[in-house]
């Protein structure tokens, strides 16, 4: 009697996921693409709102640091003697 109990209770539960999921799922899918669609409709009015010709900069690399050639002592030229 306990295992019929368990299997109805298991059909029934799993049932309910089953419509949950098909309620839930497309919302969230429709939620999702939507905002992924808003997001790449942003990043084409902020490309399109500059004028032509105008140059942008995304990324600057690090500028080395000018160190000073005094502390590391003298430097002697020499010639390659074949």
């Amino acid at each position: 009697m306990a295992f019929l109990k368990f299997l109805f209770i298991a059909f029934l539960v799993l049932y309910i996921l089953r419509l949950i999921f098909r309620l839930v799922f497309p919302m969230v899918l429709k939620n999702m693409f939507s905002k992924v669609q808003q997001q790449a409709e942003n990043q084409a009015r902020q490309r399109n709102s500059r004028p032509d010709g105008a140059i942008s900069i995304d990324y600057m690399p690090p500028q080395p640091k000018g160190g000073r050639t005094d502390k590391l002592g003298d430097f002697v030229d020499y010639e390659e003697v074949k």
